[in-house]
């Protein structure tokens, strides 16, 4: 069984190739593709990804969803891993997943732990282990059977935000869905120039904007003016 992992970037030169090196050092003798996404960056991102051993494309359309979808049109696996570039899922990733698919799971995530040790961030890693809509985000990383994926087709490319929160949503209502009891090392770096408070704040604007059916459009907006 084959996993394919899709990396959607933008200017993440400073990162890129650390976690792509992390995945082919842990893959553990499974059969994984590595494929980067890029939005068109203006940093090195795509040269260090091609150094680095990953697939590098560039997406048509910027935005996360639409990277994500155009990844998985050269995925080759079994099954899709969307995982963020600032992100390090546990060592064990390759066969926690394919585990998790041979026991009929077609979907799912890991918890989180942050990358500082201050206690505030421990209690949204708390949270994590529960199955809320609030943690259906892309941070913890998210693995999908390529079956699955195609019938839901995919992301919604219209998206701009909240992208991963959809996608899971109507991924639950078709096959069961994994939580691992095991994190996925997430940087804090949203958090710099913030308080803890305000993106806090700023989430739960844009949960309850998507809620209500708000436009893509207004949740940004709303989004981004309150992490300013």
């Amino acid at each position: 069984m084959r996993i394919s992992v899709i990396i959607p970037t933008f200017n993440e030169a400073g990162v890129i190739s650390m976690l792509i090196k992390y995945l082919q050092q842990h893959s553990q003798l499974q059969s994984v593709e590595i494929i980067v996404s890029d939005g068109g960056s203006t940093d090195n991102t795509i040269e260090r990804a091609n150094i680095a051993g990953a697939v590098v494309i560039l997406s048509p359309q910027k935005g996360r969803a639409a990277q994500m979808n155009y990844g998985a049109t050269f995925a080759k696996g079994d099954i899709l891993y969307f995982v963020h570039a600032d992100t390090f899922p546990p060592k064990t990733f390759a066969t926690d997943i394919t585990d998790a698919v041979n026991n009929n799971f077609s979907c799912g995530r890991y918890q989180t732990k942050f990358n500082s040790t201050k206690w505030i961030y421990k209690i949204n890693a708390f949270f994590t282990r529960y199955d809320w809509f609030i943690c259906y985000g892309g941070d913890q990383t998210f693995f999908i059977t390529k079956k699955l994926f195609d019938e839901l087709s995919g992301y919604n490319s219209s998206m701009q935000i909240m992208e991963e929160y959809d996608l899971t949503d109507r991924a639950k209502q078709k096959a069961r869905y994994k939580i691992f009891n095991k994190k996925t090392l997430i940087s804090v770096r949203k958090y710099q120039g913030r308080s803890w408070l305000q993106v806090q704040l700023a989430n739960r604007k844009a949960i309850q904007l998507f809620k209500r059916g708000a436009s893509q459009a207004d949740i940004a907006t709303a989004y981004k003016k309150m992490l300013k």
